[in-house]
């Protein structure tokens, strides 16, 4: 299942990263995690590739508006889902418009202020490989109200919530994700954490060596938030690229 063609709606299918100077971001990206880079296409919007096939984006961002990274969850119709939010008590922060070919996006916010994407594809169906070193494994929920959350993206993509120890897990009925050999159920589209102050939405990406990772980062401009770490019998890091942008990295388990 590490490749992928297409996604079901209400199933997270993207990730980018949207910086003040993209050529910068993807020297960075390029040393740290390996990925050569397709494009640029409109908004000098660069296209993450790994073994030729489609991981992430990068793109350019007004100065003076802090860069992170967007997930964006597959829904059949941007203008539905959006609607969908706004029934369910969140915030429409930009309206469905083009990005064609690619497809039709929007931004939205749920009850607790955590930004999210609307991903209606045409052309992209989304990331073309997922849960292998240097791709996209998982989106990140921390937010300091699992109830109003819990409650929001159910109604809104059909998420059934379901303790995990200290987490929470995403699961949606019907949906095959994931690897055979993972231990959460493989309807699991996302996964939300328990956090003090503002909730926002992270990414994490499988690696090599962790370690290795966040040892390298601050030599190439960017920084370590969160030194490695155990957790459930894997190793992390949070690190941050130049501009910020923080992000999580797990040893992948066939590396280990």
């Amino acid at each position: 299942m590490s490749e992928r063609d297409e996604y079901q709606a209400g199933v997270p299918c993207w990730i980018d990263n949207l910086v003040p100077d993209p050529k910068a971001a993807m020297r960075f990206y390029a040393e740290l995690l390996g990925w050569d880079f397709a494009g640029p296409g409109p908004g000098d919007y660069h296209l993450a590739r790994v073994r030729g096939r489609d991981v992430a984006g990068l793109g350019a961002q007004p100065s003076g508006v802090p860069a992170a990274w967007n997930t964006y969850v597959s829904v059949a119709s941007a203008e539905e889902a959006a609607r969908a939010v706004l029934s369910a008590g969140g915030t429409v922060m930009l309206e469905p418009f083009d990005a064609l070919p690619a497809g039709r996006v929007a931004v939205i916010a749920d009850p607790t202020g955590a930004v999210l994407g609307l991903w209606e594809p045409h052309d992209r169906a989304g990331a073309q490989l997922v849960n292998e070193p240097s791709a996209w494994t998982m989106s990140v929920l921390n937010t300091p109200d699992s109830e109003a959350c819990a409650a929001f993206y159910r109604n809104v993509f059909g998420w059934e919530s379901e303790p995990f120890g200290p987490m929470t897990l995403f699961r949606l009925p019907g949906c095959v994700t994931g690897e055979p050999q993972q231990p959460v159920p493989r309807d699991v589209v996302a996964v939300m954490l328990p956090a003090d102050g503002e909730s926002f939405w992270s990414v994490g990406f499988w690696v090599g060596d962790a370690d290795a990772v966040a040892e390298k980062a601050p030599a190439l401009g960017g920084s370590v938030v969160t030194p490695p770490f155990d957790a459930g019998g894997m190793r992390q890091a949070v690190v941050a690229d130049p501009d910020g942008a923080a992000f999580l990295v797990t040893t992948a388990p066939r590396s280990q």
